[in-house]
């Protein structure tokens, strides 16, 4: 199975009027979601499954792949690593899942997968990871296959 973790592209930020939920992207995030789009494109399977959170900043960015996706509320800021990964199916489910989501949960997810020794793990935003899980009969593997970020796309 692959999972795709990819942080949403840069947003405005929130003002005393402004409800994180509506926050949308700056032009830099919108040319940011637009890259990083044009190469997941590229390298997405057809059968692909897209998550976004309903964070309209996240929709947008989603809205940039082009594809068909579905928005969870196990994805929203301030969803938990297990409800992340429960909505993905992992590591049990088949094929490709690409979930775009927020900080902090992107990078709790990737210290608990990866088992990394940190308390905090900032993942830069319109960034993607790419995870592939593997049984083996050594035992079962998670492969970082590539992080992308937009400004070397």
């Amino acid at each position: 199975m692959d999972l795709i973790l990819w942080r949403h592209a840069e947003a405005i930020e929130p003002d005393g009027d402004e409800m994180d939920m509506h926050r949308r992207l700056t032009p830099r995030g919108e040319k940011q979601a637009m890259r990083v789009a044009a190469w997941l494109d590229r390298q997405l399977p057809d059968g692909a499954r897209v998550w976004a959170s309903p964070a309209k900043r996240s929709q947008q960015t989603a809205e940039a792949l082009g594809r068909k996706f579905k928005t969870s509320e196990l994805i929203r800021p301030d969803a938990s690593v297990e409800q992340l990964l429960e909505l993905a199916q992992w590591p049990q489910g088949r094929g490709c899942v690409l979930v775009i989501g927020h900080q902090p949960t992107l990078g709790q997810a990737l210290v608990n997968l990866l088992g990394l020794q940190v308390s905090d793990f900032p993942v830069k935003k319109g960034s993607v990871w790419w995870l592939r899980y593997r049984e083996r009969e050594t035992g079962d593997r998670i492969v970082v296959m590539t992080v992308q970020s937009p400004e070397f796309l």
